[in-house]
């Protein structure tokens, strides 16, 4: 799931705005549809995945873990991408290659095949997405931009109630014998139509050369226009040596390299930051600007929001698993039996963002980790060691976890970027939204391990159980670190 930031609307942005700007804004909004119902859709597929083409736990996993996780890769630098070469064109590359590689996932002749093709869709998706935000600011008057911004989340809530639902009809209707291949299918004629209606409605691109921040904070010399290629590359290595043998490792029995590799991570990680200071100083444009980490409220914030949604994503792979492969539940049934969670995000986002969050900034955050924690708790109270579940038994526990969820996420992002600078605010944008899915991947890989693994011995109730617990201590982990951000967003109350 994306969620879009939006910068200070840039001064000199025509009065009237584009002709065709709501045509426009829809056409964007359909592409965050596509790749929200993508991301929610497959995990209650997965065991039908497994079911026809085999497969292990890991490879399970990575039909989750490999879109998100090529998709916060290249994120950064899609958006660069845009700037350079156009967003127009980007957009409509981005979602060409979308569509065209959600063929391939449907057509894969088996597990590793999928994995590959998710890897590719993931690729075209950080093309896609990060182009809306510039787009919109261009289309836009300042004065219309809430507005525009403010139709993301009524649209992405009610997508992150369909997609569930959507992908347990699909799977279990069977059209043409197509089974869980028409998850993917569905992005054919979706996909399709946005390219037609991308290239007819979107503004043409003008020259963006010599632009030098960007809306996702991705990275090029301002005099050259080139793109920074080792500092893709060695964070994309940071990432890798971290999350792979976190999927892997316990398949394998955990060798020394799976532990040797997340080591490495760390001092991987240190330098790129050692690497992006040394961009700065020749004069270029870092991939992220180092003088974020230097804020301990943005810190803070990437913390915080990494182990939030870890603790999102793994629960839902989690839930829909367990259900399916433990309780024998049909897609259909599994994929209804989450509109609790969604209704209650919808609701508490509704609820934050519009009442609660401006008054009470921070203190939203901790209570929505509270009751999300809760509910994970409920979950487990209900599941472990339980006979004959229905829907209704674990609906009060998804809902008040759903609330929770709704509670923290409609502010976070605004209190996260209360202590940049404006000229840092594209660059934090672009690591913020990375950051959210670099913390899906890393939760399907440690939850659905932690799950798998408990599984083998214990079965998968008590699984189940135990990993709506570790969800609750990530949560509470959050609450804690969540302290270190600011009390309140920006009091302008600009939007970011």
């Amino acid at each position: 799931m994306t969620s879009q930031i939006a910068p200070p609307a840039p001064t000199g942005t025509p009065s009237t705005g584009y002709r065709l700007r709501w045509a426009g804004l829809a056409v964007i909004l359909a592409a965050e549809v596509m790749d929200l119902l993508d991301t929610t859709i497959v995990g209650v597929a997965a065991p039908a995945v497994r079911q026809d083409l085999g497969g292990s736990d890991a490879q399970i996993q990575w039909i989750t873990a490999s879109y998100t996780l090529a998709f916060a890769v290249l994120l950064i630098t899609g958006g660069r991408l845009g700037d350079l070469f156009g967003r127009k064109r980007l957009f409509v590359l981005g979602a060409t290659g979308f569509t065209l590689a959600s063929v391939l996932c449907a057509a894969a002749p088996g597990a590793g095949t999928l994995v590959a093709a998710r890897t590719v869709q993931g690729l075209f998706a950080a093309l896609l997405i990060p182009q809306g935000l510039g787009l919109i600011k261009a289309m836009f008057p300042p004065k219309e931009l809430g507005a525009a911004f403010g139709l993301f989340g009524p649209i992405l809530g009610l997508s992150s109630v369909l997609g569930p639902t959507l992908g347990g009809y699909l799977t279990g209707a069977d059209w043409f014998g197509l089974g869980w291949r028409a998850v993917f299918l569905i992005n054919l004629p979706v996909g399709l139509l946005t390219v037609f209606a991308a290239g007819r409605i979107l503004p043409a691109d003008r020259s963006t050369r010599a632009s030098t921040a960007t809306a996702t904070g991705a990275a090029a010399d301002a005099r050259t226009g080139r793109i920074d290629p080792v500092g893709v590359l060695v964070l994309g290595l940071a990432v890798l040596l971290l999350v792979y043998p976190l999927v892997q490792g316990r398949e394998l029995g955990w060798p020394l390299w799976t532990f040797l590799s997340m080591a490495a991570s760390v001092p991987t990680a240190w330098l790129f930051t050692v690497q992006q200071r040394g961009v700065l100083r020749r004069g270029g444009t870092p991939l992220i600007e180092p003088s974020l980490f230097g804020k301990r409220a943005f810190v803070s914030a990437l913390a915080t929001g990494l182990v939030f949604f870890a603790a999102l994503s793994g629960l839902m792979l989690v839930f829909t698993l367990h259900l399916q492969l433990g309780l024998g539940w049909t897609p259909l049934h599994a994929g209804l039996s989450m509109i609790p969670l969604s209704i209650g995000v919808v609701v508490g986002a509704v609820l934050s963002g519009a009442l609660l969050a401006p008054r009470y900034g921070r203190r939203v955050l901790h209570l929505g980790m509270v009751l999300a924690a809760a509910g994970a708790l409920g979950l487990w109270a209900t599941v472990d060691g339980a006979t004959g579940l229905g829907s209704w038994q674990l609906a009060p526990a998804l809902a008040l976890a759903g609330l929770g969820l709704g509670l923290i996420m409609a502010p976070f992002f605004d209190i996260a970027l209360a202590g940049v600078e404006e000229s840092e605010t594209g660059s934090a944008s672009g690591v913020l939204n990375a950051q959210q899915q670099l913390g899906g991947s890393m939760g399907v890989a440690l939850l659905g391990t932690a799950f798998f693994g408990w599984a083998r011995t214990d079965g998968f109730g008590h699984a189940a159980g135990l990993t709506y617990g570790l969800v609750a201590a990530l949560l509470a982990a959050a609450f804690v670190i969540a302290f270190l951000l600011p009390r309140q967003a920006r009091p302008d109350g600009e939007e970011h």
